[in-house]
Order: structure tokens, then sequence, then C-alpha cells
């Protein structure tokens, strides 16, 4: 069960003080509570229900986790951005007080709930253990403080730390990125040197091959000019029955001397008596074969003589 007491001021009472106790249900507010009233010398206490809750809520028009989550701020003191404020009313002639609890928004309060409390038979008791719960409470609120500042003190040694490595990280981090770039710019020059000769070798391979093609050019023209012209081409073979064009062939025939007609003049007279006795004195001394060819172009003679006579 989980307990808190605070100071509550009343409204009907601006100097007294009065303490509350709420104990909450095992399960949390929602599911009930019990409330206790004292002002140091008398005490009330009372109970809601978790049918109560739900009853307030629903007349509220408020869900139930909103309503829990403002009757928790009321009743528990715990910060909030509303305000709340507190009355007791008598309830009845045995000394029961009604204490009701407002919430006020924006200068406009509506009532948030209101508990029945009943005297307390033994109010030295229960204001003793009001005591306690408020020494105890005390006592719980300063170790949880002391741990909260221990745990100040240690973020904040973590936080010099950090910064400190923070620090070292960042200087490396700048070291490291100066290194890269001139790493970075000793590759980079590298490249651009390594492409400025291979451009420099292209460009003299271009100019050599463009060289060795002028001179090549160079070269066939000069074979050209010295070269001798082509002859000239044939003339075609007229077909039969056409007239045949003069060839090479023609002239060279036409420069040859025509001896025909002198040598039928030569063997145009008869021969005489001393002729066919000096061929027969010559035949008479030779017996060779050469003679024998020599007869013939007598025999070739003698038939040009008869083509002469027809």
């Amino acid at each position: 069960m989980h307990s808190s007491v605070r100071e509550i001021p009343l409204s009907s009472e601006p100097d007294s003080s009065y303490f509350l106790r709420v104990d909450e249900s095992g399960r949390g507010l929602a599911y009930g509570f019990q409330l206790l009233l004292s002002d140091g010398r008398h005490a009330w206490s009372g109970e809601a229900s978790e049918a109560w809750v739900r009853q307030e809520a629903a007349e509220l028009e408020m869900s139930t986790e909103k309503y829990v989550q403002d009757l928790r701020e009321a009743l528990t003191g715990e910060a909030g951005v509303h305000s709340y404020r507190f009355a007791l009313a008598p309830a009845a002639p045995d000394g029961a007080l009604t204490l009701t609890y407002d919430k006020v928004q924006k200068d406009i309060s509506f009532r948030l709930g209101s508990t029945r409390l009943g005297p307390v038979t033994e109010p030295e008791r229960i204001v003793g253990a009001l005591l306690t719960r408020s020494l105890e409470r005390a006592t719980s609120l300063e170790r949880h403080n002391r741990e909260l500042r221990e745990h100040n003190l240690r973020l904040r040694r973590e936080h010099v730390r950090f910064g400190a490595e923070l620090e070292r990280y960042a200087s490396g981090k700048e070291a490291l990125e100066a290194e890269l770039y001139a790493r970075f710019l000793h590759v980079l020059n590298e490249k651009k040197a390594k492409m400025r000769g291979l451009r420099q070798t292209l460009e003299q391979l271009r100019e050599a091959g463009s060289g060795e093609k002028r001179e090549r050019a160079a070269e066939e023209a000069e074979g050209e000019a010295m070269a001798p012209p082509p002859p000239p081409p044939l003339p075609a073979v007229a077909s039969s029955g056409g007239a045949r064009s003069p060839g090479p062939c023609d002239d060279s025939l036409m420069d040859i001397a025509d001896v025909a007609p002198s040598r039928k003049r030569r063997f145009r007279h008869r021969p005489g008596p001393l002729d066919a006795a000096v061929e027969r004195a010559h035949a008479s001394k030779s017996d060779s074969p050469a003679a024998a060819s020599q007869q013939q172009p007598a025999a070739s003679e003698e038939v040009e003589d008869l083509f002469e006579d027809l």
C-alpha cells in the first residue's frame, strides 16, 4: 500500500494547518483509497471505494484515467499545472466532517469530489502515526535527494570525462582528416602526372604516325611520278564483215619493204645457155644435201614464173 502525507490549506480557516494522509489500495488510487485528516489535536478518517471513484468520474463526464490523475494531484500534492482548494463542513452532530476538494482552472473552480470523515476515538495515536509517517517520508526524501546528488556528481564527472575525450577525438579527427587530405593530394598529383605522361606519349605516337603517313604518301607520289606511262589499250577486233582498224602489228608490217616485186622482176627473164651451164657445173661439183636444198628455191621461182605468166 502506497501512502503519502501533505499539508492542505483550508479556504474556510486560512490560519489553521491540517495534515492529510492518503493510503492507496494495493492496485492504485483508481481502486479506492483511505483518508486521515488531523489538526494536531483531533483526527478524522474516511474511505472511498472503486465504485465511488467511477461514479464521480461519470458525473463529471471525464474518463477514469483523467479523473484519477486530477485526484492524485489534489490529494497527494504531486506537481501539476492546476491548483486545488479544500474545505471542511460539518456533516452530522456526532462530529463527522465532509472534506471537499475543488479544481481551479482559469479562475473557474468545479468540485472534484468530497469524502465523509468520521472522528477518531484515539487522536493521539493518529497524530503519532502522522508524525512517524512524516519523519519516514522526510527520511525517504532526504535519502532520495542524496542519491540524486550523488548521481548528479557522477553525471558531472562523466560529462567532464566525455568532454575531454570528445576534444581528444576532435583533435585526432582533424589530424586524421589533414593526413588523409595530404595523401589524397599526393595520389591525385601522381595520377595527374601519369595522365600528362600518357597524353604526351599519345601525342608523340600520333605525330610519329602522321610523319610516317606523310613520308609514305611522298614516296608513293614520287614512285608514281617516276613510273612509265601505261601502254595504250589494244583496239578491239572488228567483227566479221566489218572494217578492221589498224594496229601496231599492222604498222610494223607496213614498215617492212616489199621485196616480192623485185624478186619477181628478177626472175621475169628466161635463163640463157650460160646460166644453165653454170648451174650444171655447180650441181656436178657438189653432191651434198645443200645442193638439193638450193634447188628448191629454183623450183619455187619456176612456180612463181608460172603464176607470173598467168
